[in-house]
């Protein structure tokens, strides 16, 4: 039968098994990146598809997409032209891990623009929390880091049997 122990100078130190800051970064970051993903795919907060775009913004953005998506530059510059950055995507790439602890990280939007538009986007329907596949996405990414902490602080020391 083994029997694990966890010593730190032969004190047993329960409280070093807690993720760190810099663990918690790492965490933070799966999560975003799961919802991110998740978003990419058009996927709504149960994992089932988005609700459709408005027939009226269907067709605004269909408009602005059908002219190219790009803008002329000054004559002379030898450029076609340069990508029209209204529909680029700068809500979800401004979405990242903004405030860290030992015990949480949290991820927001951090322009004011943004904000809005993100406000905005959650009265029509969910789309910044966690689908059952991003917790799952987490969960995996946390239990590994566990592991990690408990390789670093734990032996294992193999009780004889006598007989």
């Amino acid at each position: 039968m083994a029997s694990v122990r966890i010593h730190v100078k032969k004190q047993i130190q329960l409280g070093r098994l807690s993720f760190s800051q810099q663990q918690m970064v790492k965490l933070g970051t799966v999560g975003v990146a799961a919802v991110k993903n998740r978003l990419a795919t058009a996927t709504g907060p149960e994992d089932a598809p988005a609700k459709p775009l408005s027939k009226g913004y269907a067709i605004r953005k269909n408009r602005m997409l059908s002219r190219g998506g790009f803008r002329r530059t000054g004559v002379g510059s030898g450029r076609k032209g340069v990508r029209d950055l209204m529909l680029t995507g700068n809500m979800l790439r401004n979405l990242t891990v903004r405030t860290v602890t030992e015990k949480a990280a949290k991820a927001s939007l951090t322009s004011r623009k943004e904000r809005i538009k993100g406000w905005a986007n959650m009265k029509r329907e969910l789309w910044l929390v966690f689908s059952p596949k991003n917790r799952q996405a987490v969960v995996e990414a946390a239990r590994r880091l566990f592991q990690e902490n408990a390789k670093r602080l734990t032996f294992t020391k193999m009780i004889g049997v006598r007989g």
